[in-house]
């Protein structure tokens, strides 16, 4: 028994079951924060790519690497998009939600940024698609803009809905 009447091990399940709801809770925050910074992102793709600056088809790049065009029939930039979606929902907001805290910045929205900076790194090497003269400089400035509009948005989300102090995972 402890000082308020429970048994210990009542209270190590209660303890359990927080962990749990918690650990379900900062996921469900970090899929809604994840779909808000790949939605805000691909408005900005979208706009590069009406400038010639981006080609959505080359999301359809990761398909192919992956095989997954063999298995999944259909358009291989919609299944690429939907490749992007879904590391924009799961993957990325995770790590984030490890590493946030580490990065500079006052709130998650300004640590946001920060990781979409370094998530640019990698994207504007990955996928570069021959783009020469003009296009070349707004494929760059683009990215970078999108990136940052995706990392501040997923900050931005984890401070308005999450609640506590430090993410459980």
């Amino acid at each position: 028994m402890v000082s308020d009447g429970t048994e210990v091990g009542a209270l190590d399940t209660q303890d359990e079951s927080d962990s749990m709801t918690g650990i379900i809770f900062d996921g469900i925050v970090g899929a809604a924060a994840g779909g808000v910074g790949t939605a805000a992102m691909t408005v900005v793709l979208f706009v590069a790519a009406s400038l010639g600056a981006f080609d959505m088809s080359s999301l359809s790049m990761v398909v192919e690497l992956t095989g997954i065009a063999a298995v999944i029939p259909g358009d291989p930039t919609a299944v690429g998009y939907a490749l992007f979606l879904a590391g924009g929902m799961v993957t990325w907001p995770l790590l984030f939600a490890s590493v946030g805290r580490y990065l500079p910045g006052g709130s998650y929205a300004k640590q946001g940024a920060f990781f979409g900076f370094i998530l640019w790194t990698g994207f504007v090497l990955a996928f570069y698609d021959g783009y020469t003269g003009i296009a070349l400089p707004l494929y760059v400035v683009f990215t970078f803009l999108a990136h940052l509009v995706y990392g501040f948005s997923l900050g931005a989300v984890f401070d308005y809905l999450g609640g506590r102090e430090e993410p459980l995972v």
